[in-house]
């Protein structure tokens, strides 16, 4: 085909894009991230022991709100990076809002135990473990979200990478809770965050590399 035939041919193309393509990527990235994640926490850890009766507890709906909060907010974010020129707006606030309830909640927390108290409800009996285990349930997500952001047009790299990351760790937070024994809020305002950090910043690192056009 000459370039000639070419161009007019591109130039007269008039089939239309879905207006929601993008959220549909997404979704599914979303969609595959949490199953992949629940099939690697079984196939790893295995669910908690008596989680049905931890079900009874508040703290553990918490732990589940805030890790699905975050990737709420992370999508939504994600979504304006996916598109170029779209300006990133209210949704790089709604980030701050889950860790700073959670810091909050945790600062409550310590100011109302004794002082030889604090470090342990810090440290849980996981700390070691559990950043680690966030970011390994966090590849699926990852790769999933990376995906997705190769069938949009993102222009941020590195912030768009940085994103998918966060998506995909709070994903796999969210997945993790289900094996996870700490309920104490300053563990998971320190601890879980460092989970998501992991993805977020390889994210940000392989953005510019992995999303060039």
């Amino acid at each position: 085909m000459k370039t000639d035939e070419l161009i007019h041919l591109l130039a007269t193309d008039d089939r239309s894009v879905q207006s929601t393509a993008i959220e549909q990527r997404f979704a599914i990235a979303s969609a595959v991230g949490i199953a992949g994640a629940g099939v690697l926490m079984l196939a790893l850890f295995g669910l908690r022991p008596g989680l049905l009766a931890t079900l009874a507890l508040p703290m553990f709906w918490g732990k589940l709100l805030f890790a699905a909060a975050l990737a709420a907010a992370g999508l939504a974010l994600l979504r304006r990076m996916a598109r170029p020129g779209m300006r990133v707006g209210a949704a790089a606030w709604l980030l701050a809002v889950p860790p700073l309830a959670l810091w909050a909640l945790a600062l409550v927390v310590l100011a109302q135990v004794p002082a030889a108290e604090r470090l342990p409800l810090i440290l849980g009996s996981t700390w070691r473990t559990c950043p680690f285990n966030i970011a390994a349930l966090s590849v699926p997500a990852f790769a999933a979200g990376f995906w997705a952001l190769k069938g949009a047009a993102p222009t941020r790299l590195a912030w768009a990478g940085a994103g998918a990351g966060l998506l995909a760790g709070a994903l796999g937070a969210l997945v993790y809770a289900l094996h996870c024994p700490e309920m104490a809020a300053p563990f998971l305002a320190v601890w879980y965050l460092a989970g998501m950090a992991i993805p977020t910043a390889l994210g940000a690192l392989l953005g510019p590399r992995l999303l060039r056009w």
